[in-house]
């Protein structure tokens, strides 16, 4: 048998026997799960230098563990002098052994060494099961050498679920080690 991520062991054997106690499922099926993880990073400055696209998807590949691709702009807006097709970020969406891997190193290794951190802020849900969060520096995370950071930037990661509401989302994400702030 080959290798299990830790954090998929850890859903399989604890978490859906907790959520399941908490919520009343009848079957193991009904308990939410996460299906995917989005890490995406805005570039805005691409429109002036096109280097910065091939930089945000260097490090976006080199963070998450799997090839990066960069987003075009849909429309034409003229005062931010945007063309249709311009590339204007960087996305990599994660599913599978994949994402719990970056989860694991999200929550073990990233968010620690974020400066006076707290918790995150439980206001990110949708209403629908989702989850979003703000990083404001990239290099919180152990793989980015900060000596060769042309610039420090945020990204946007979003956590997928197949959760039916947020309190459910809430109590998955929780249980797999997301440190939500205390009220």
């Amino acid at each position: 048998m080959g290798y299990t991520p830790r954090l998929k062991e850890e859903y399989k054997g604890r978490i859906i026997a907790a959520l399941k106690d908490e919520f009343g499922y009848n079957n193991v099926m009904q308990v939410p799960k996460l299906q995917k993880i989005v890490v995406s990073k805005g570039v805005g400055a691409a429109v002036a230098d096109k280097k910065l696209i091939d930089h945000a998807v260097e490090e976006l590949t080199t963070i998450t563990g799997q090839r990066a691709i960069a987003t075009i702009s849909k429309k034409d807006v003229a005062s931010f002098k945007l063309r249709k097709g311009m590339p204007i970020g960087a996305k990599v969406t994660l599913r599978g052994e994949k994402m719990y891997e970056f989860l694991d190193r999200l929550i073990t290794s990233a968010l620690p060494r974020v400066r006076d951190f707290s918790g995150i802020k439980a206001t990110g849900f949708d209403g629908r099961g989702n989850y979003n969060l703000g990083i404001t520096e990239q290099i919180i995370f152990p793989e980015i050498d900060i000596d060769k950071v042309n610039k420090i930037s945020g990204m946007d990661i979003s956590f997928v679920t197949n959760a039916a509401t947020d309190k459910e989302a809430k109590s998955l994400l929780t249980e797999l080690g997301l440190p939500f702030q205390k009220n």
